[in-house]
């Protein structure tokens, strides 16, 4: 469906396909265990495996599973973190958000300019139907953001993530095209545009 990863400009902030070259820039919060606790207990240990995610996310674009971006501070052009939709599915109109934010810039607004932008790039752009978010239990604030903009909360899938010592529930949200389109119009003009 998409030749290439459209460049989308959202608040201070520019997203842009992901590329081989972004591999030192993500390896500086992508490894740090604190930044990455939330996603996996694992973090990649060097700018090889940097590289290597890098190179399976553009495959998977090709294969039309992901959309991989990466942010960029339009003041700086320092890469400040990721933003995916993952799971992708064209055929069953869904995807899920996937996003690392540098520690610097965690709790900035950086996701309230990125959401404002991508919810409705999700639906309006690429037609999708269902906009999902599956977070860690213990991850508040994750849970605020999605409650903020108005995903439903689906249920609670019991011990699906292992850690190394303990297992973690996580939460699943999603939003529906209907649901957008009716928080769009009750919303119109306000910060959240939606």
């Amino acid at each position: 469906m998409l030749s290439n990863i459209p460049e989308i400009e959202v608040g201070q902030f520019v997203l842009r396909g992901m590329e081989l070259d972004d591999a030192p820039d993500m390896f500086e919060f992508m490894s740090d265990r604190e930044t990455m606790k939330y996603i996996t207990p694992n973090p990649v240990k060097n700018v090889e495996e940097m590289k290597e995610y890098i190179l399976s996310c553009i495959d998977r674009f090709k294969r039309e599973k992901e959309i991989p971006w990466v942010i960029v501070d339009k003041k700086t052009n320092r890469l400040i973190g990721v933003f995916r939709l993952h799971k992708l599915h064209f055929w069953h109109k869904k995807a899920e958000m996937g996003v690392v934010i540098h520690k610097d810039f965690q709790q900035k607004r950086v996701m309230t300019e990125v959401l404002n932008e991508m919810i409705p790039y999700t639906f309006n752009v690429l037609g999708l139907n269902r906009l999902v978010g599956d977070i860690f239990a213990n991850n508040v604030g994750s849970k605020k953001l999605l409650e903020k903009y108005g995903f439903h909360r689906d249920g609670v899938l019991r011990q699906t993530d292992f850690d190394g010592t303990n297992f973690h529930d996580t939460v699943v949200y999603s939003m529906l095209k209907d649901e957008f389109e009716e928080l769009y119009k009750e919303k119109k003009g306000q910060e959240i545009r939606y």
